[in-house]
């Protein structure tokens, strides 16, 4: 375990006496006069990964975009010293010359959101080439190694792919050329900020290995997430970040099953564990249902792409149904049908006893209020110029006689927030208060089906525990029937009475989530299981959050 050094921190430093490719010490970072990185020291050698975990403005990607100089003019930052893959960077300014120098040839950057990344109008193989092309190499060179370094990436007709652009690629094939964009230059340093968030099992899984095969030839790895599942599969070591200072460091395997400060006790005991017990009453009223819907989408040459085939569905009250499948396996699609959004070809849904999908939408006006959802990114349906009462007297309005005897500060109360937020407008809620305040807006018309599109994906453990508690007490204490669609399969055993597996617009297993994710019989489902991993590292965490859990520290 690390020792605290005369700043008071914890430093995350190596038993190892390699000479070390990132050496920071004394990392200091503020804003307008505030300080929200505190004292961080941090190395890592060749061949190693270091994760930083931590919730939410903890200050992790902060840490890491001030090591490349990527602060902007506005943050005040100090070290006592700083040097990366040889290079002195103590003291040097937002304009230094030797930033340019260090990005993208010496030191890779890898962000979360990959489609926000790439430049959509350029293709996959000059976007890799691009840091080759400020290195001076030629056009023909750059593009060869551009290739060369998709194909690295493990992208699959990585010549093919080179000539695409990203809207053409899947999210985990996206997230694969930024990681084949950091490495073209040939870096000593692959810094990758969330790579694996909102990716599902099996893509995820796929990222982690090449993660782990790069640091394996050599290359140095600081890997910032929330994720402490995916961090046990790839970290040496990890320190553990909180209000901008480093609380813990060590070893990965000893940290993860013996913690020992509380807080770094209570973001493994938040980490989904064990099986939601089902509850739902076989006598529970269907509250939806759809028999074999059918939705395909056109191609070019008169071909079309079956989306969803002949899925069949019904949700009790009370009742919450986990979807989970890989990205493309038709789960949002479905839920497109579900909310009314979008017609099925074939087959049929039926809301509350009475036809939903073979109706107009003046037709399913008067009951729309009785169904709600809440999306993966609730910022991105908040309108940034209204507080948030503002945005719940527009949904308490728009709710008529349901939403009469509420107001947004019972609302608010209702999914755990205190009125003292209700000025504050979405941009300045964090990311478990925004999704808390998703869920009171649909709330406000008191629904009776709830259908949540990747609610938590985006989300840090400990707010995400929040969230699902909160899902929870609305189906067992209001009746709801919950949709669930997910990616991580915790998320869903955790929370979910029964679960529906799809792939390729298939539901290819369904029943109680004990008997589908813990004893599959489809390969498809055991393949998704197996993405999941039981390495040493996740039996360590398993283990820790157990003991967390079983101590009263559970968020």
């Amino acid at each position: 375990m690390s020792e605290p050094d005369r700043q008071g921190s914890l430093s995350a430093a190596p038993t190892s006496a390699d000479r070390q490719v990132l050496d920071v010490r004394g990392l200091r970072v503020a804003f307008a006069g505030r300080e929200v990185v505190r004292g961080v020291s941090l190395q890592c050698a060749p061949g190693e990964c270091l994760a930083i975990v931590g919730e939410s403005g903890s200050g992790k990607s902060v840490t890491a975009r001030a090591l490349l100089g990527l602060l902007g003019r506005d943050a005040r930052v100090q070290t006592t010293r700083l040097e990366i893959a040889g290079t002195v960077l103590t003291g040097a300014r937002v304009a230094d010359p030797r930033w340019h120098r260090l990005r993208g040839r010496r030191v890779g950057f890898v962000l979360q959101d990959a489609l926000g990344s790439l430049d959509p109008l350029v293709s996959i193989g000059r976007q890799v080439a691009e840091p080759l092309r400020a290195a001076g190499v030629s056009a023909a060179d750059a593009r060869r190694r551009a290739i060369a370094a998709l194909d690295r990436a493990g992208m699959p007709a990585p010549e093919v792919r080179a000539r695409q652009r990203p809207g053409e690629l899947s999210g985990g094939l996206r997230q694969r050329a930024l990681i084949a964009a950091a490495i073209a230059a040939g870096p000593r340093l692959l810094i990758a900020d969330e790579p694996t968030t909102a990716l599902d099992a099996s893509v995820q899984s796929r990222i982690l290995t090449l993660l782990a095969e790069l640091k394996q030839d050599g290359l140095a790895l600081l890997l910032i997430s929330h994720d402490l599942r995916a961090v046990a599969r790839v970290a040496d070591r990890i320190a553990v970040m909180e209000h901008g200072k480093i609380v813990e460091a060590g070893d990965a395997s000893q940290l993860l099953s013996s913690p020992r400060h509380p807080y770094t006790r209570t973001l493994i005991g938040a980490i989904p564990t064990g099986t939601h017990p089902d509850t739902v009453s076989e006598t529970a009223p269907v509250l939806l249902q759809g028999d074999g819907i059918t939705v395909t989408f056109p191609l070019p040459g008169r071909r079309r792409l079956r989306a969803v085939s002949g899925v069949d569905i019904a949700v009790h009250a009370g009742e919450a149904l986990g979807i989970v499948g890989e990205s493309g396996s038709g789960k949002s699609t479905l839920l497109d049908v579900l909310l009314g959004l979008r017609r099925p070809e074939h087959g049929r849904v039926v809301l509350f006893g009475d036809p939903w999908s073979g109706i107009s939408e003046r037709q399913r006006r008067p009951v729309r209020r009785r169904l709600q959802s809440v999306g993966q990114d609730p910022q991105g349906s908040f309108d940034p110029r209204w507080t948030a009462e503002h945005i719940l007297r527009e949904a308490i309005a728009l709710a008529g006689t349901a939403g009469a005897a509420q107001t947004p500060t019972s609302l608010l109360g209702a999914v755990g927030l205190p009125g003292e937020l209700l000025r504050r407008h979405p941009a300045q809620f964090s990311g478990g208060q925004r999704q808390r305040l998703s869920i009171a807006r649909a709330l406000a018309f008191q629904p009776e089906v709830l259908l949540c599109d990747e609610p938590v994906s985006a989300l840090d453990v400990t707010a995400q525990a929040e969230i699902l508690r909160l899902l929870a007490e609305l189906t067992t204490g209001r009746g709801i029937a919950l949709v669930l669609v997910s990616h991580d399969l915790a998320v869903i055993r955790k929370s979910c009475d029964r679960v529906l597996v799809m792939h390729d617009g298939q539901v290819v297993e369904r029943g109680p989530v004990d008997a589908v994710l813990v004893r599959p019989t489809h390969p498809y489902t055991q393949r998704l299981l197996a993405a999941e991993g039981m390495t040493p590292g996740l039996a360590a965490v398993s283990r820790g959050s157990e003991r967390c859990i079983q101590s009263g520290r559970e968020v």
